[in-house]
């Protein structure tokens, strides 16, 4: 889920017509009295982390002069809070707060459907405070046709023991709630605590909202940068492989680097799974054997070959990853040529110098390990497949003695240039650009890019392949960049294709432009 921060959160509540403190959000010391001339004195200063319990760790505190709320903000933009750094404080006017609620619209897995949540007791997390005082939490689940009715709120909150006109208000401001959080597809959005002050209005004086990852694209006004929940701030890789994700809706990419600064031979090992289960299995077995993982990274759910070229590319792109393992459930429904196409492409352009072991179980299994295995033997370094009956553990194993007898070049050998087409004859893809050099396609006697081309897409015309549908199906995504064109015309025809997959950032990420 993408998780947004409390003054994020405020504004859509605000946006939805439920009243918020005023607030100025800070990004350095200077700009305090400014935001203290604004919401006055006293104020609330909150270090914008994604954590609850904020005021045990010295990331909430109160001021009632400017130059305490200086010295507030300037330690909290000092803190890291679970490995993130602060680089924004809200500094907010306090409330005279009378009473305390929870309220929260929260996405129901096993009912499907949204669930609203009421507590007439607020400040502690849910789950505390229901255990604590259960008579005191309210639930309803939210039918999607209607969306929270006034009354089914109303019922609600009732039973918490909320009576009159205050029941009215707070039933008004759930509605509110759920009207924010299906505007902007909130797996959750909490108000904790919603206060009433003593105007006798209700205000939101915190708020946590998450946002469905997949939803983010619709929403760009939200700002989000990544769609993932990090355990550190999003690394330059990170944000290269998200927007790969992001941008290619065929299939899932999911990429996370989990270790930074390690250097060659700390057993460090660039992982590419295929399915949660096995992957984790996979990544037990080499655990257990002392090795480290670099990075986890998921292809699963059919995806076009491309997008697997696209995550083994920024796999290789971790500089002193030590081998190169790959292995997910064992039974997957895609057709494993297409992952092995694109292992292959990411492997000979890379000119890879890791040793490489690879399981590739499932649909066309025996296909996928002969062209993963017999197109990379004039590599530096050795590439290994297997299938499903091939155990995980067996893997592991394979890995560990490759890596005892490789022997690294002295240098490590240069990635290979994008070939040049003396008569290119060219087309857009979805993602790319394929090319085919008509100097070289009229040598070549196979015309095996036409026999492969998965989608059966190409033609001959005068002996020479070209596109049997329009240029524009082609870039719609009638080419399904499965890679034949390249990978088995460079293999057994003259080595005319060629399929150009630009990763935004990467090439600038690796210092090669």
């Amino acid at each position: 889920m993408a998780r947004l921060h409390e003054y994020q959160g405020k504004k859509l509540l605000a946006e939805a017509g439920i009243k918020i403190p005023q607030y100025r959000v800070v990004r350095n010391v200077g700009e305090t009295d400014e935001a203290i001339e604004t919401v006055g004195l006293p104020a609330v200063i909150k270090a914008q982390a994604w954590t609850t319990g904020r005021a045990s760790i010295g990331a909430i505190a109160f001021a009632g002069s400017p130059a305490e709320a200086r010295a507030a903000v300037q330690k909290m933009l000092g803190l890291e809070i679970k490995g993130f750094p602060v680089t924004e404080v809200l500094v907010e006017e306090k409330l005279k707060i009378t009473r305390e609620f929870y309220l929260g619209i929260i996405i129901d897995d096993t009912n499907k459907c949204p669930r609203m949540i009421f507590s007439s007791v607020g400040g502690t997390g849910i789950e505390e405070i229901a255990r604590a005082h259960p008579d005191k939490v309210a639930h309803a689940l939210v039918d999607i046709r209607w969306g929270l009715r006034d009354f089914e709120a109303r019922n609600a909150i009732r039973k918490t023991g909320v009576t009159g006109k205050l029941q009215v208000q707070l039933a008004g401001t759930a509605v509110k709630l759920y009207e924010a959080a299906r505007k902007y597809e909130a797996r959750s959005a909490e108000i904790n605590p919603l206060v009433v002050v003593e105007s006798g209005e209700i205000v939101a004086a915190d708020c946590r909202f998450t946002v469905d990852d997949y939803a983010v694209f619709r929403h760009a006004d939200l700002g989000i940068e990544i769609a993932r929940e990090f355990g550190h701030p999003p690394t330059a890789l990170d944000k290269i492989a998200y927007d790969v994700e992001k941008n290619d809706w065929r299939g899932t990419f999911y990429f996370i680097e989990l270790a930074r600064g390690y250097n060659k031979g700390e057993k460090y090992l660039g992982f590419h799974g295929a399915g949660g289960g096995g992957s984790m299995m996979s990544m037990d077995a080499l655990t257990k054997r002392g090795y480290q993982i670099a990075n986890f990274c998921d292809t699963s759910g059919n995806p076009p070959a491309s997008k697997v070229y696209r995550a083994a590319k920024i796999i290789l792109a971790q500089p002193n990853i030590d081998g190169y393992f790959g292995s997910g459930s064992g039974v997957a429904s895609q057709e494993q040529f297409h992952s092995a196409r694109g292992l292959v492409k990411a492997f000979r352009e890379e000119n890879i110098s890791v040793p490489v072991v690879i399981r590739l179980g499932g649909n066309l299994e025996d296909l996928a390990i002969k062209i993963l295995t017999e197109y990379t033997t004039d590599l530096p370094a050795p590439v290994e497949g297997y299938k499903k009956d091939d155990p995980a553990d067996y893997c592991a194993e394979r890995m560990q003695k490759l890596l005892a007898e490789y022997r690294p070049p002295a240098e490590k050998p240069k990635p290979r240039p994008k070939p040049m087409a003396a008569k290119p004859y060219s087309f857009k893809t979805i993602t790319g650009k394929v090319t085919f050099d008509h100097d070289r396609c009229a040598k070549c006697e196979s015309k095996i890019c036409v026999e492969k081309c998965v989608p059966k897409i190409l033609k001959l015309e005068n002996g020479l392949p070209v596109l049997a549908i329009t240029v524009e199906d082609a870039a719609k995504g009638k080419c399904t960049e499965c890679l034949a064109c390249e990978i088995e015309c460079e293999q057994h025809g003259a080595a005319g294709g060629y399929v150009d997959l630009p990763i935004a950032g990467l090439d600038k990420y690796l210092g090669r432009t």
